[in-house]
């Protein structure tokens, strides 16, 4: 089992915005492609003093689906523009684990 992890931050004021569009718009876009071993998606908050962090975690059964997912440049983040659109910044680049327990 692989765990894409991927963070975003937003500004106080655009958090809800973008939590609206990433549950509205973009898990419903990738689970549309009804991609071979998706899993599922988690997605973590933390509130910062200035900003709000998102963390979010997709699980793939191999590497490979994240592959079919996300091209050879696997380790590419997925963001699209509207989700840019209300981020304050984000990261261009995913970590993946292999869950081993």
């Amino acid at each position: 089992m692989i765990k894409r992890i991927w963070r975003g931050w937003a500004t106080k004021d655009n958090a809800d915005s973008y939590f609206d569009v990433l549950t509205n718009q973009v898990i419903p876009g990738i689970e549309a492609k009804n991609i071979p071993g998706y899993k599922g998606f988690e997605v973590l908050r933390k509130d910062n003093i200035d900003e709000v962090e998102f963390m979010t975690i997709i699980t793939f059964d191999s590497i490979q689906n994240v592959i079919d997912f996300q091209g050879e440049n696997y380790t590419r983040a997925y963001i699209p523009d509207v989700a840019k659109s209300v981020l304050k910044r984000w990261e261009n680049e995913c970590i993946h684990y292999e869950k081993i327990m």
